[in-house]
């Protein structure tokens, strides 16, 4: 049937095989150009790096309750109690401090460097009403633990029915 179609627009046999080539050729190259393209952009896909001045580390910590306190518990090696701060407002307790590394070291002298220097913070929204004023922070080994100690006011009130 092309061949009929191709005769009536005066194309001749090896012009449609060559077109058809051409075709074939052009989808092929295509297809490498997207392939290299995409591996191009993997490549040169800019990483956020927690290495850059802007990252601000998270902390991770332990959150746990007993019947007088909330206690966290957080691991900050190589920080100084004078660069940690501790806030609390309203239902929120943040921990935000700085890792300053003692050394400056070249980064083409690393084979490894995988501990974070700088900035972090952590926020956490308490569970429960604690009183802001009775809050505790000590520093041992590395360890930060902060103890809240739950609010004594009791939130829950009782209501009367009245019959009418």
């Amino acid at each position: 049937m092309a061949s009929f179609l191709n005769k009536l627009a005066g194309i001749k046999e090896e012009e449609e095989e060559q077109e058809v080539e051409a075709i074939s050729n052009q989808e092929q190259d295509i297809q490498e150009n997207n392939s290299v393209s995409s591996e191009l952009k993997k490549e040169e896909a800019p990483k956020k790096d927690w290495l850059d001045e802007n990252y601000e580390g998270q902390l991770s910590v332990d959150v746990y309750g007993t019947d007088e306190e909330i206690v966290v518990v957080s691991t900050i090696a190589g920080v100084k109690p004078e660069n940690i701060d501790i806030s609390i407002s309203g239902d929120m307790l943040t921990i935000r401090g700085e890792r300053t590394q003692e050394t400056e070291e070249k980064a083409d002298d690393y084979y490894y460097q995988e501990c974070y220097w700088g900035g972090f913070s952590r926020s956490i929204i308490l569970p429960v009403e604690v009183e802001a004023d009775d809050v505790s922070a000590t520093l041992k080994n590395g360890v930060l633990i902060v103890r809240l100690p739950r609010s004594k006011k009791q939130k829950s009130i009782s209501v009367r029915v009245k019959e009418e």
